[in-house]
Order: structure tokens, then C-alpha cells, then sequence
């Protein structure tokens, strides 16, 4: 099984947004312990371009996992 990026940072950017711990939307982070590892490889698939385009963007990312 495939764990969860949650980094422990839980805030929504705005509405709708991402959040700014593990860039995962709303419906993403919802359904994560409901779905497969395929799924799931796919959603940090998109989680990988979404921290490619903030770093290129000059974005600050929340990478650091505590503890």
C-alpha cells in the first residue's frame, strides 16, 4: 500500500485550491484511503508536475516531512 503524502501542514490555499502541505486537492485528499495504489500513483504523479511548475513559478514548497 502506497502512503499517504500528507506532510502534516493540512491549510488549503483558497477555495477550491491545493493543499499547501502535500498539493493534493480536496477530492484527492478525500479519497485517498478509499482508493488503489494505481490511483494513487497517479495522484502523486500529479503531485510531482504540480511541485515542478510552483518550483519553476519561484513558488516556496512545504517539503519537509516532520519528525
Amino acid at each position: 500500500m502506497i502512503p499517504s503524502p500528507c506532510i502534516n501542514i493540512c491549510q488549503m490555499a483558497a477555495p477550491g485550491g491545493l493543499c499547501i502541505g502535500c498539493l493534493r486537492s480536496l477530492d484527492e485528499i478525500t479519497v485517498w484511503s478509499k482508493i488503489d495504489d494505481a490511483a494513487r500513483t497517479r495522484i502523486l504523479a500529479t503531485i510531482s508536475q504540480r511541485r515542478r511548475a510552483l518550483a519553476a513559478a519561484g513558488a516556496p514548497l512545504s517539503t519537509n516531512k516532520p519528525g
